[in-house]
């Protein structure tokens, strides 16, 4: 395992093939901002959050993961990451330079082994955000996203040997075996989750709220608006985190979640979870029960842009 140069996840862009209703979706019962637009794109922010978006929006033909980004501490950290991966022989989309879209910045991309474009940046602009006051039901930060992955074992090794991933827990199945990763690259108990699946896609991005009140609040308002909850209200054991998942309205799956563990990395040990036990899936036992069909909506479609870079 390398040396972490990664800080924090920052955005999550998507291709949608309505790009005006995906984005009336996020800003209305989502409770997101568009910040910037550009020709059929735009760029969303959560109210909390210095970054200056958290999800980018852009009109295309067919649905798909269009790029993950997280963030370096700096230039150098830049620079020293797009060597280690070329050395390595992993395919650069771009060279280290400056970044034209909101914010600036500095950074490269680069596909991963399963052909997804992961961006890394520093010095990019903080954006003009404010403290979400109490009983506010909107999302505060981008939390964490979870990829389907085809061959997860080559996937949480690639993340681990090039870019510093630790492991904080996994889910397993008596009868399937190890099905989830948790990985970090902070304090949070994960930035990304790594999920079995027969194909890559997206398996969901997760949005932290204020608190209890406003993570129940905001899924109430979701519910009322008729929005497809696929599960929760509940908490998970793994990461302690609180979850409410719904479906966008191209079939991605979104959460609302809050409380996401923060752990001591140096005396951290990773767990071995068993989903098939009910409080594994949901402490709280408030949730609909975890079977394959819920399963199955989060397998999500078999994501067409890989090793295709998206347009900047």
């Amino acid at each position: 395992m390398t040396d972490r140069l990664i800080t924090h996840l920052r955005h999550v862009d998507l291709a949608v093939p309505d790009l005006a209703r995906q984005q009336d979706f996020f800003t209305g019962a989502w409770g997101l901002t568009t910040e910037h637009t550009d020709s059929g794109i735009a760029f969303l922010a959560a109210e909390g959050s210095p970054e200056q978006y958290v999800i980018r929006l852009r009109q295309a033909a067919d649905k798909r993961i269009d790029l993950i980004s997280f963030g370096a501490a700096t230039p150098s950290d830049v620079d020293t990451l797009a060597v280690r991966l070329a050395s390595s022989g992993v395919k650069l989309v771009s060279e280290p330079g400056v970044i034209d879209t909101p914010g600036g910045g500095y950074g490269f991309r680069f596909f991963d082994n399963e052909g997804r474009t992961i961006e890394i940046s520093a010095d990019v602009a903080v954006r003009a955000h404010r403290k979400i006051e109490e009983g506010e039901s909107v999302p505060v930060r981008l939390s964490h996203v979870v990829i389907n992955s085809a061959a997860p074992e080559g996937t949480r090794a690639f993340y681990e040997k090039h870019l510093g991933f630790r492991l904080s827990d996994i889910l397993m199945h008596p009868r399937m075996g190890e099905m989830m990763w948790f990985m970090r690259v902070n304090s949070w108990h994960h930035s990304m989750a790594i999920a079995r699946c027969p194909h890559p896609s997206l398996h969901h991005v997760s949005f932290e709220m204020r608190g209890l009140d406003e993570y129940m609040r905001g899924t109430g308002r979701l519910l009322r608006a008729g929005v497809e909850k696929i599960w929760g209200p509940g908490r998970h054991l793994a990461g302690n985190n609180t979850f409410s998942y719904f479906l966008d309205p191209h079939g991605n799956t979104m959460e609302y979640t809050t409380e996401l563990e923060l752990i001591d990395e140096d005396t951290w040990h990773p767990h071995l979870y068993d989903f098939s036990d009910p409080e594994v899936s949901d402490q709280w036992g408030t949730a609909n029960a975890m079977n394959e069909f819920v399963a199955q909506k989060s397998f999500n479609d078999p994501d067409k842009g890989l090793f295709v870079a998206p347009p900047v």
